[in-house]
């Protein structure tokens, strides 16, 4: 409410789902692979411009051979034809389990691209720090821990974790909820674990970053039944994603979300505020 009794009511989201993120996002990719305008590659398909901005933009129009034909025209490679396909009738789906085989992708496509359009990222972790916040050499030691990662993706791996943390300078605003224990744990051994707390402390000094940790004398706490990551945005709903060994899950519903925005609230009442956070981490250090 703003002076003199007037309210300003907010803008409704748009209806939006991850899937229909990534098949616009894709689509559009596959278009600009092309070196083309969308009015020139429309014309090879005979279809006006607006048709594939309807398709691009979620508005439908298109069958789903059409879709194969416009694909086939982007010379757009089978992996990324296929994938797009799947999607076509799944764009207006929430929800979204990724099963994503022996072990999770070496570039987690879903999620570097909902981080990218996000507004505000609030995080719980258990027992690791966030990969955001994460130093190259702390990224190392816990994923060559992974039993289900190949030795020769390491790098690659670490490498994609470094180039995910770009967000950061992008505006993305973020929450790092961290309980203690995920302090304590000498990752990659002594030097390795006090260089990333002293990162931890440099990064909270940035006005987008605020880390908060809950002690271990708060005993039980709400969020015991395991991590997750929130995002928020501007103009779609807020998603929750959870991982595991290997899979995902990409939660969309607004009462399952709800739950998790209570955990959140509930995180908020027990976890030390950032200057005690830092002080707590200080302590560590010496």
């Amino acid at each position: 409410m703003l002076g003199n009794g007037v309210t300003v009511l907010a803008m409704p989201k748009r209806f939006s789902t991850a899937r229909g993120r990534e098949f616009g996002d894709g689509l559009r990719a596959a278009i600009a692979a092309t070196g083309m305008t969308s009015r020139a590659v429309a014309e090879l398909v005979g279809w006006q411009e607006a048709k594939v901005s309807d398709l691009v933009n979620g508005k439908g129009g298109a069958t789903e051979l059409e879709l194969g034909v416009l694909l086939g025209v982007c010379r757009t490679p089978p992996d990324e034809r296929e994938h797009l396909l799947s999607l076509f009738n799944e764009t207006s789906l929430k929800g979204w389990w990724q099963d994503h085989g022996a072990c999770t992708p070496i570039r987690p496509r879903t999620l570097i691209e909902q981080e990218r359009v996000a507004k505000r990222l609030i995080s719980w972790q258990v027992s690791l720090v966030h990969a955001l916040i994460q130093l190259p050499e702390y990224a190392r030691a816990v994923i060559a821990s992974c039993a289900n990662v190949p030795e020769d993706e390491v790098e690659e791996r670490v490498e994609v974790r470094t180039e995910r943390q770009m967000v950061l300078r992008k505006g993305l605003k973020c929450l790092f909820y961290l309980h203690e224990s995920a302090l304590l744990a000498p990752i990659g051994g002594h030097e390795t674990m006090e260089a990333q707390l002293e990162h931890l402390l440099k990064m909270g000094e940035r006005s987008y970053i605020e880390i908060r940790i809950v002690p271990f004398s708060v005993g039980a706490h709400p969020g015991l039944a395991g991590a997750f990551d929130m995002l928020t945005f501007d103009k779609y709903e807020p998603v929750v994603f959870l991982d595991s060994e290997n899979s995902s899950l990409i939660i969309e519903a607004p009462y399952a979300v709800k739950a998790y925005e209570r955990v959140v609230e509930a995180l908020d009442e027990i976890a030390l505020d950032a200057e005690q956070s830092k002080e707590l981490i200080n302590q560590l250090l010496t």
